[in-house]
């Protein structure tokens, strides 16, 4: 049986590889403000809250983040 308490997987951003990919998680428990989860191959993690997860969902779909990093990648 699954604990309750443990967070979700949602996703896996690489999936190529079995080496610690980034993964995208719901923890349930969590205050509201850190609810969705992010973690990297480092061991790091970003919380947030479902807001603050669908408004960078909202920028990646319309191309907003695209443009910012194509302008930092290009003045680099």
């Amino acid at each position: 049986m699954r604990d309750r308490h443990a967070p979700v997987f949602l996703a896996r951003f690489c999936g190529n590889c079995d080496c610690g990919c980034p993964e995208l998680y719901v923890d349930p428990s969590a205050d509201a403000d850190r609810r969705v989860v992010i973690t990297d191959d480092f061991g790091q993690r970003v919380e947030m809250s479902l807001d603050q997860f669908r408004d960078l969902v909202e920028m990646a779909k319309s191309g907003t983040l695209d443009d910012l990093l194509d302008r930092r990648v290009t003045r680099a």
